[in-house]
């Protein structure tokens, strides 16, 4: 089972879109400042989340949320988290 993430930064208004298979893991990777892009706005939550079958299904997810069209979905997500 693969998870795709979104992470919101609590210090910035930055958020973060990834996929895994195990996301407590991944979120304590994120907060101990292992990858270049989220160690400049740590600490970071997770806002979602959402399982998926198999690789490609969640690769095809995270690149849509990444998308024009995803990032749109995802202002009215953190809108609702407000």
């Amino acid at each position: 089972m693969f998870v795709v993430y979104v992470l919101k930064s609590s210090a910035t208004e930055k958020s973060y879109v990834g996929m895994t298979t195990d996301i407590n893991r991944r979120l304590k990777e994120h907060n101990a400042g292992k990858h270049f892009y989220t160690r400049r706005h740590i600490p970071w939550v997770v806002v979602r989340t959402e399982s998926l079958p198999g690789q490609e299904e969640a690769r095809a997810r995270e690149r849509y949320l990444k998308s024009a069209a995803g990032r749109r979905f995802l202002e009215r997500v953190f809108a609702t988290l407000e």
